[in-house]
C-alpha cells in the first residue's frame, strides 16, 4: 500500500478521543527548583473512569503554523467550536511553557510567569491524529493573549514586552541570569556545542544593555547580546558539560536562567492508557545519568501498539530526521532503531515487518521480536537461507544488507526496485519464478545497476566466481531459510542491533561475541535501549550524557537497564542517532543535534494496516 493509502485509512480508522497526552522538550525546562527525583512506577494504565474518553467533533479550523507577535513558526493548531488548542510540543518549544507532572491523564499542569503560589495553572486537552492538543483559553484569560485563526495559521498577539535588566547571581551549583521583564514574553532555547542561544520576543534598551557587565566565571564565559523586531537574543558560551535550565516567574516577571551540569528537571506522566513518560536521573557508581523512557503497557492496553518502522515505504536504504520518520508513519511516538552504514546509508541489521523481512540479521547480533499482543523476545538472531541450484547447496550469508562479505547475498523487493553494484567485480543472478532468468558479470562498485525480478530476487555473488556455473539461465533455484533460535519465527516484527545486554534477568553482555569493535565496546556515548521488565512492561529508553562527562559505557548501560528492573534488554543504535520523540517533538535533545536514521520504533495508539507502506 502507497504512503497516501496509509495515511487515508489511518485517518478514516482513527478515532477522535479527548485524552491527556505529553510532549516534553527536553531543552524546555521549569519550576523554582529540581525536585527530588520521582520513584519509579510499576502502574502505567488509569484506572476505570479517570481517563476521559469523548467523541470529539471535527475540528473547523487547523494548520501547522503559528504567527507569534508577526512572527511566523511552526506549531500545530486546531480549533474546535469555541476551543482553540495548540499542540503541547510547539506550546512547550515556541512558548516556553513548562509541561509539568502528573498522574491524572485528564488534565495538564503548566507553569509560564505564574506566582509562586499556586505554582501551575490547569489545562484540559484532548487527541486527534497522534496529536495533543492543549486548551489556551487559561492562558488567553491570565495573561491577556489576543487570538486569531487566518486560515491555516493562528495568529497569536501576546502584550509587548520590555527587558527591564539583566542580573547575574552566583549558585552553590553554577550560574544564574535573570532577565527583569514588564510582561510574561515568549522564548526559546537552542543548544549547539558550548553555545546556548536563549531568545526572548521582548524588546531591551541600550542601558540595560550598558548597565550588565557580566563577570566571566570557569563555567560562564561570555554572553553577546543582540535585540531587532522587540526579540532579544542571549549568546551564551559555557564551558563543557553545561546545559540550561530555564524558568518563568510572575510578581514581578522575571525570566531565569540557570546555567548547570544537572539541568534536568525529574518530570513523571501518565500520558495516556498504556503510556508512561519519563525523564529523570539515575545514580550509578557515584555517576549520574539523564534517563528519558516509554513505558507501554500493550497486553493491557486495546490502544497501543509497537511496530518497526524504515526511512523509505519502497525501499530499506536511506536515512532520514527521526521527526520526518515520524510524521511519514504518522506515529504518536518513535525511538531510533539499528545500525546503518551513515555514508552510504545502508541498513545493518535485522528488520521485519508484519512477516516481511525488509532487511536481514547480521552477525548473529542482538535482535528483539515481538508480536501485536505485547509478547517478546529477544536474543542474538541469525538467518539460515540456503540456495540449491544443479544439485548443489550454497549458503546465503545476508539479505537486504549493506553489510559486505565474501560469499552470496540476497536482495528482494524489500530492497527497493533496483540493486547498485556494492564492490567491483559482482557477478549478479536473477531469478523469478524458482527460476534463473539472467547472470549479470559486473565490473564497477556504485556504477552498475540491475532491477529486481517483480516477485523474485537477486543473488550477488562476491569473491565467489567459483559458484557461477551452478546458475545458468533456466536453472531451478530453491531456497530455504530459517531463524536461529526459531523462536523468532512466531513474531510478525523484528529489529537487530546489539549488543545483547541481559536475558532472564542475568547480564549477558558480549560485544566482541557479536563482531562489534573494542572502540564500540569500551566507548562513551548516548545509547538507545529496548527492555522489558518484570512484570512485561516494555521500556523505550534513552540515556544521555552523564553529569560532568560522556554518556555511558555498554557495561554502565546494561547495569541502568538492570537498575530499571528490566530482566531483557537490547542496546540499539546510539550517539547522535540516539532519539525519543513523542507527540510531535524529541523529548530527549534539541532537534539541531539529532542525526538522521534508517530505522526505528513506532508507537501508535490507534495502529495502522500492517500491510507495507
Amino acid at each position: 500500500m502507497s504512503m497516501p493509502g496509509l495515511r487515508s485509512l489511518y485517518l478514516r480508522s482513527s478515532l477522535k478521543y479527548l485524552v491527556l497526552m505529553l510532549c516534553v522538550c527536553g531543552f524546555v525546562l521549569g519550576g523554582t527548583q529540581l525536585n527530588p527525583e520521582p520513584a519509579l512506577t510499576n502502574v502505567i494504565t488509569s484506572s476505570i473512569g479517570q481517563l476521559a474518553v469523548v467523541q470529539a467533533a471535527e475540528p473547523t479550523a487547523s494548520g501547522r503554523q503559528l504567527r507569534v507577535n508577526g512572527r511566523l513558526v511552526n506549531g500545530t493548531w486546531q480549533q474546535r467550536r469555541d476551543l482553540i488548542g495548540i499542540t503541547d510540543g510547539a506550546i512547550a518549544s515556541q512558548l516556553g511553557i513548562d509541561l509539568g507532572s502528573t498522574r491524572n491523564p485528564t488534565k495538564q499542569p503548566v507553569a509560564w510567569f505564574m506566582p509562586q503560589n499556586p505554582g501551575m495553572l490547569t489545562l484540559s486537552a484532548w487527541h486527534y491524529q497522534n496529536n495533543r492538543y492543549l486548551d489556551i483559553a487559561p492562558l488567553i484569560r491570565q495573561h491577556g493573549w489576543q487570538v486569531n485563526p487566518q486560515g491555516s495559521v493562528l495568529d497569536l498577539q501576546l502584550p509587548a514586552s520590555q527587558i527591564n535588566a539583566i542580573r547575574q547571581g552566583r549558585q552553590t551549583w553554577g550560574n544564574r541570569l535573570v532577565l527583569d521583564l514588564s510582561q510574561a514574553a515568549a522564548w526559546q532555547v537552542s543548544p549547539a556545542g558550548n553555545s546556548i542561544t536563549v531568545t526572548v520576543d521582548a524588546g531591551i534598551g541600550k542601558d540595560a544593555i550598558s548597565n550588565f557587565k557580566l563577570t566571566p566565571t570557569n563555567s560562564l564565559k561570555k554572553i553577546n547580546i543582540t535585540s531587532s523586531n522587540q526579540r532579544t537574543t542571549l549568546t551564551i558560551t559555557v564551558a563543557d558539560h553545561l546545559h540550561p535550565h530555564i524558568w518563568s516567574i510572575a510578581e514581578p516577571y522575571r525570566l531565569v536562567i540557570d546555567i548547570r551540569p544537572d539541568a534536568l528537571k525529574p518530570k513523571e506522566i501518565l500520558w495516556a492508557d498504556g503510556i508512561q513518560f519519563q525523564q529523570r536521573y539515575f545514580a550509578l557508581n557515584n555517576q549520574r545519568f539523564p534517563v528519558y523512557s516509554l513505558s507501554l503497557d500493550i497486553k493491557d492496553s486495546d490502544n497501543v501498539t509497537l511496530l518497526p518502522l524504515w526511512a523509505f515505504p519502497n525501499q530499506a536504504p536511506g536515512i532520514k530526521p527521526p521527526a520526518d520518520i515520524a510524521e511519514q508513519w504518522q506515529t504518536t511516538a518513535l525511538l531510533n532503531g539499528g545500525f546503518f552504514n551513515r555514508n552510504n546509508q545502508l541498513p545493518l541489521g535485522a528488520l521485519r515487518y508484519n512477516n516481511r523481512w525488509i532487511s536481514g540479521p547480521i552477525l548473529s547480533r542482538g535482535a528483539v521480536g515481538w508480536d501485536n499482543q505485547g509478547n517478546i523476545v529477544m536474543d542474538r538472531l541469525s538467518l539460515n537461507t540456503t540456495v540449491t541450484a544443479n544439485d548443489q547447496t550454497y549458503p546465503i550469508d545476508t539479505l537486504n544488507s549493506g553489510y559486505v562479505k565474501a560469499g552470496i547475498a540476497r536482495y528482494t523487493e524489500a530492497w527497493g526496485s533496483q540493486y547498485t553494484t556494492l564492490i567491483d567485480n559482482e557477478i549478479v543472478i536473477a531469478v523469478q519464478n524458482k527460476q534463473v532468468i539472467q547472470r549479470y558479470n559486473l565490473n564497477t562498485a556504485g556504477q552498475e545497476t540491475i532491477p529486481i525480478p517483480p516477485g523474485g530476487y537477486l543473488l550477488v555473488l562476491r569473491a565467489f566466481k567459483s559458484a557461477a556455473p551452478a546458475f545458468l539461465p533456466g536453472t531451478n533455484a530453491t531456497l530455504t531459510q530459517q531463524s536461529q533460535p526459531s523462536s523468532f519465527e512466531q513474531f510478525p516484527h523484528t529489529i537487530g542491533a546489539g549488543p545483547l545486554l541481559i536475558t532472564q534477568g542475568k547480564i549477558v553482555l558480549d560485544g566482541q561475541l557479536e563482531g562489534f569493535s573494542r572502540n564500540f565496546i569500551e566507548g562513551k556515548a548516548p545509547r538507545s535501549i529496548l527492555g522489558v521488565t518484570s512484570n512485561g512492561q516494555i521500556k523505550l529508553i534513552t540515556i544521555q550524557d552523564r553529569i560532568g562527562g560522556r554518556g555511558p559505557t555498554l557495561v554502565e548501560t546494561a547495569k541502568i537497564m538492570e537498575g530499571l528492573d528490566c530482566t531483557e534488554a537490547l542496546n540499539l543504535d546510539g550517539g547522535s542517532s540516539s532519539s525519543l520523540y513523542l507527540g510531535g517533538q524529541l523529548i530527549n535533545r534539541h532537534p539541531h543535534t539529532a542525526a538522521r536514521i534508517n530505522n526505528a520504533l513506532g508507537i501508535f495508539l490507534t495502529p495502522p494496516t500492517l500491510d507495507r507502506p
